[in-house]
């Protein structure tokens, strides 16, 4: 099995067109020519590169690594607060707990070695930003389920280690009627996490997060990023995802960032 990363990038792009139109069934194209990127898919990237390129542990090289990556795609959809710090001169974290501190890690859950190394990596690329307990603790928790599914671990496992910090107790009917639209950690974290576990494949775990509707291309990305730990994904989904990467520009190059990636996990 090839890993190429692209689990939270290819939930982004299929759920785009839902995000603000939820479909709440999992009968669906996965890939239409309306799909595209968002602000999932660019912090990715950003997040890897910082990785890569060992800027972890230097809290202004992650920040213009973030910035800059955010400048390159500024319509890309991102939060009002988060539009704001990036295309801003603040430098400082404010407090924030939405959920784009849990969609951009998945980097963190590859590059890390052990449990300590990778809450210590999602921590420092999301403690300049999303510096509430709630952020941070969305960041971690979806960065260890990608570490823990990419060494093996049994989604009884995953879901024990879930469990000390979500409650993930749903059931998918009352979700798929009634599941709002939230950009919180707390509210939308637990539910990608559901949605994975209750799911047989990859592309079932993306079909699943997408049809109980809300910020479903977070969501997905959250779950599709521990799917393609846990489950791989099929060659002709990557395919249609690669289709669809940021064009390069100010230096961001997605294509790099991913063969960089593949390349790295040999």
């Amino acid at each position: 099995m090839v890993i190429i990363m692209l689990g939270a990038i290819i939930g982004d792009i299929v759920g785009s067109i839902y995000e603000f139109n939820n479909i709440r069934t999992m009968k669906f194209p996965l890939f239409t020519d309306k799909n595209f990127f968002t602000d999932d898919t660019v912090m990715t990237l950003a997040v890897a590169e910082i990785l890569q390129n060992g800027y972890v542990n230097d809290n202004d090289k992650v920040i213009d690594t973030l910035k800059k990556w955010g400048r390159a795609y500024p319509d890309s959809g991102y939060g009002g607060r988060f539009y704001q710090w990036l295309f801003g001169p603040s430098r400082n974290a404010y407090g924030s707990f939405g959920n784009g501190s849990a969609m951009r890690v998945s980097a963190c859950g590859w590059y890390g070695n052990s449990e300590e190394e990778v809450k210590d990596l999602a921590t420092k690329v999301t403690i300049v930003t999303h510096n509430h307990p709630e952020g941070l603790k969305g960041a971690i928790v979806v960065a260890i389920c990608i570490y823990y599914a990419r060494i093996g671990k049994s989604k009884a496992f995953i879901k024990d280690y879930i469990e000390k910090f979500y409650d993930v107790d749903f059931s998918y009917e009352e979700l798929r009627k009634n599941y709002k639209f939230s950009a919180t950690c707390q509210d939308s974290v637990p539910e990608a996490l559901y949605c994975f576990l209750i799911s047989d494949s990859f592309e079932e775990t993306i079909r699943t997060t997408i049809s109980i509707g809300g910020d479903c291309d977070t969501t997905s990305a959250i779950a599709g990023a521990i799917a393609e730990a846990f489950f791989g994904i099929p060659d002709n989904i990557k395919e249609e995802a690669l289709k669809r990467l940021p064009k390069e520009i100010y230096g961001c190059n997605a294509k790099q960032i991913i063969d960089r990636f593949i390349n790295d996990f040999k």
